[in-house]
């Protein structure tokens, strides 16, 4: 990725926010359960909410969760479908809470545009004694045939190295990594990752695909190209070719504690 790849990656999502709340896929409860095991108390912050895939899942659960996002057309998506919950505009790197106001921090598909040297010690300003920082990504199972195959059709921009599961691993391996001078802010991560999926027909998932930050930024003709490609091969598979599908997933989580 071009170093200044990312920043405009992070800032696509909002011209598409309704595509986002509609195709995104939510999280696997057990997943996030497991994210949110070691917490010392219910209070959670989803960071980077987006539209609020993370925050309904957790609402579900029945955590005092609060939301934080730095778009506003996707906070106004989340605000409309969540109304009973606290959303408020800020990033990882500016949080708009008081000193150890949770008891966990959670991001949905967002820690890796976050700038660790400056989120790191703000998630810990916000974060009680031992609470927990945990990165959810949704990737899918690639070992299953038909997956990979979309995959390599697809290509890298759309379904990247860190959207499946051996490409996560690799991809977050250092992401929590001590920074100098702060080590002392989390302990070693640990990795987990859960079986889930998403009902979807291959127009659905062409839909779904579209949402992704490297088609977003693709030049209209390129894009029309690469679309056009994944609803062919969807159309030719027996899998894909008609009617509802389940796309085989996994919710994979990084989860650390604070020191």
């Amino acid at each position: 990725m071009e170093q200044d790849e990312g920043p405009k990656h992070a800032l696509s999502f909002g011209a598409v926010a309704g595509a986002y709340a509609r195709h995104r896929p939510d999280y696997a409860p057990t997943a996030v359960r497991w994210a949110l095991a070691p917490a010392p108390g219910p209070r959670v912050l989803d960071l980077g909410a987006g539209t609020g895939k993370l925050t309904a899942v957790l609402h579900d659960l029945e955590v005092e969760v609060v939301a934080v996002e730095p778009d506003p057309v996707m906070l106004a998506e989340l605000r409309g479908s969540l109304p009973g919950v606290r959303a408020l505009r800020g990033s990882a790197e500016s949080i708009p809470l008081p000193d150890a106001s949770v008891d966990a921090v959670l991001s949905g598909n967002a820690m890796h545009w976050f700038d660790m040297a400056a989120a790191g010690p703000e998630i810990a300003r916000v974060l009680a004694p031992n609470g927990v920082l945990a990165g959810l990504w949704n990737v899918v199972d690639d070992e299953v045939a038909w997956v990979a195959g979309l995959a390599a059709v697809a290509g890298p921009a759309v379904i990247g190295p860190r959207d499946t599961p051996a490409g996560w691993r690799i991809a977050t391996a250092d992401l929590l990594r001590p920074v100098p001078d702060r080590a002392d802010l989390f302990a070693p991560p640990e990795r987990a990752e859960f079986a889930h999926g998403q009902r979807r027909t291959a127009e659905s998932l062409t839909a779904t695909l579209a949402t992704r930050a490297g088609v977003l930024v693709m030049p209209e003709r390129e894009r029309a190209a690469v679309l056009g490609r994944i609803r062919s091969h969807l159309a030719g598979g027996p899998e894909t070719a008609s009617g509802e599908f389940t796309l085989p997933m996994r919710t994979a989580v990084l989860r650390a504690r604070r020191r």
